[in-house]
């Protein structure tokens, strides 16, 4: 504190000699939490534009009583050269944050360091739930906030024998905790589900069970009800190089998928079914741009044929690290003609931001000496982490294209490229020098304490989404604004913004736009040249994308000026990949 009021009164003084205006105008430092520490959970994200914290329960955590022992913040100052650690010395909390909570609502707070900042901490947790019976068709429906179970049987089922084969309405035992339920699992078998009204079979009659942990009840309803539906084929989405494939049937008959090439011919098993209780699954690797005819099975039984055409299949331009240019300065990862125009751009770098200051600050180049070994080509893209002068500079490669400089040395970039096809991993040759971190920014990643002389960490990602300008631009579309300087930040093209002046611009992995991700991380050196495979993990398989994005970095943290000036990466011979890698979720 005495050290930040130095500051104060030698400003205060020097605007006394001046006769000016004795108004002090306070730097903006931005506050964020930057770490939530306890017991029973670990943090699922830190969102830095709503200012909210999310925890994510373990399943036996009690979220009545959440314990915290720990919170650490994290600033953002602008236009200033004062120690950080003078800044998170003094930010205040409204409220004390570290104790036992009841997140069932947010923990509210104030951080205040010369202006407020309102954040919010808020809890999830997801608790697996199972209810199954002997004989059950497709998945149970299960109606939490009423907190009713429902299976369905065939229609000519004897609901007045029903065997439960599982059953969990609540968290799973541990040493410290557990669930019991009244009536148990084995006394509820031998009750009658069938309708109370035998005029009407759909009806069910509802038991009860209650279910008590962390000494508290809740009471579900359980019912088993009839379906005509014996047998369904409930997805078929058509990919490049796989059907996704999803089925119901009756749990215990034998079940299955069956496919024939075009809309004639025999029909052929679907190998490699998952069954799962009454549902049932299957990747079916497939040709591009051919037609199929699919249907479920579920013992004698068959579903309607239902007819996909697969898509195309296309590899990213200048996979091989080829095309280069130098028309200025910098040099540009894709070729240009006589007047130093890109000719068909889809890779960007840094460079641009770098060779400001100089052309020996390209972070990343052709480099004829470093070739994996079979490759067809001459060069590979080496990205080498640089000091330019009073910033880092990250080694790095991305799909998208640099926008501008803002503040003197802060770039912003554009993200993306269209694409609309649905790869299921991104292969990459590469090699990658690990060195320790020798510069700290201002500002730290959320849930990280850097330091230096810790290893710096290579990445290398792959994301599809359908993000817009509009949504991800810095700018009414695309135009620019006061705060962007009159620059167009986000294109049609290249819609995702980052400015690394603000860390709520930073790519977030988790945003709702995001369809499919896959990433790799090197937290040490990758010596002689290797092929990776990343799969790419989708939220569902109907979804298609607009754009993708990939990012080659040689210092993960580089947004944040943040790694170690002896990091380089060489990268060559992208691809993707279509055919099926391993199961997605659904």
């Amino acid at each position: 504190m005495k050290r930040l009021f130095a500051y104060l009164l030698a400003g205060l003084a020097l605007l006394a000699v001046s006769c000016i205006d004795n108004d002090l105008p306070y730097p903006t430092v931005e506050v964020a939490i930057n770490d939530v520490r306890g017991e029973g959970f670990s943090i699922a994200s830190i969102d830095l534009n709503s200012r909210t914290v999310t925890l994510a329960l373990d399943e036996a955590t009690d979220i009545r009583n959440v314990r915290i022992d720990a919170v650490d913040y994290a600033i953002t100052p602008h236009n200033t050269n004062i120690d950080r650690q003078i800044f998170l010395d003094n930010i205040q909390a409204s409220r004390e944050l570290t104790g036992t909570f009841d997140l069932r609502t947010p923990i509210y707070v104030t951080l205040r360091l010369y202006q407020d900042y309102e954040w919010q901490i808020v809890a999830s947790q997801t608790i697996p739930l199972s209810f199954r019976v002997s004989g059950q068709i497709g998945s149970t429906e299960f109606d939490l906030e009423n907190r009713i179970a429902t299976a369905r049987v065939a229609k000519n089922a004897d609901r007045s024998h029903i065997t439960i084969t599982e059953l969990k309405l609540g968290p799973a035992d541990t040493e410290t905790v557990t669930t019991t339920y009244s009536p148990s699992m084995e006394e509820l078998s031998t009750m009658d589900y069938s309708s109370p009204d035998a005029a009407d079979p759909s009806l069910g009659t509802p038991h009860f069970v209650n279910v008590t942990c962390h000494g508290r009840t809740e009471r579900w309803v359980l019912y088993v009800l009839p379906t005509d539906k014996t047998v369904s084929l409930e997805a078929c989405d058509a990919w490049s190089g796989v059907v996704w494939l999803r089925g119901t049937g009756i749990e215990g008959e034998t079940m299955g998928f069956r496919y024939r090439p075009g809309t004639e011919g025999e029909w052929t098993e679907v190998p490699d079914v998952e069954i799962d209780g009454g549902t049932f699954s299957a990747a079916f690797a497939a040709e591009p741009l051919t037609t199929y005819q699919f249907k479920a099975y579920c013992g004698d039984e068959e579903s309607e044929a239902e007819s996909v055409t697969t898509e195309e299949v296309l590899q990213l331009p200048n996979s091989g690290m080829e095309e280069w240019s130098k028309p200025g300065t910098p040099w540009l990862p894709y070729l240009s003609d006589g007047s130093g125009n890109a000719v068909s751009p889809f890779w960007g770098t840094g460079n641009n931001g770098a060779v400001t200051l100089g052309d020996k600050y390209n972070v990343t180049t052709p480099d004829e000496t470093q070739v994996r070994p079979g490759t067809s080509g001459s060069k590979s893209a080496k990205l080498a982490t640089t000091n330019v002068l009073v910033k880092l500079a990250a080694g790095n490669l991305f799909t998208g294209e640099f926008a501008g400089i803002r503040g003197g040395t802060n770039g912003i970039v554009n993200f993306g490229r269209p694409f609309t096809l649905r790869p299921t991993a991104l292969r990459v040759w590469m090699k990658y020098n690990c060195g320790s971190i020798s510069h700290l920014g201002s500002s730290m990643p959320a849930g990280e304490n850097l330091q230096k002389g810790d290893p710096d960490n290579g990445s290398i990602y792959i994301a599809l989404g359908t993000w817009t300008k509009e949504k991800y631009g810095m700018g009414k579309d695309g135009a620019g604004d006061d705060k962007n300087g009159g620059l167009p930040f986000g294109t049609d093209d290249c819609p995702v913004s980052i400015d690394t002046r603000d860390a709520k611009t930073f790519f977030n992995p988790k945003g709702e736009d995001v369809i499919g991700y896959g990433e790799r991380i090197f937290k040490e050196s990758v010596g002689e040249w290797t092929q990776i495979t990343i799969p790419i993990e989708y939220t569902s398989t109907d979804r298609k994308p607009t754009h993708l994005i990939v990012v080659c970095s040689a210092s993960r943290w580089g947004d944040y000026f943040i790694g170690s000036d002896q990091s380089v990466m060489w990268v060559d011979d992208f691809e993707l990949v279509y055919t099926p890698v391993e199961r997605m979720g659904n």
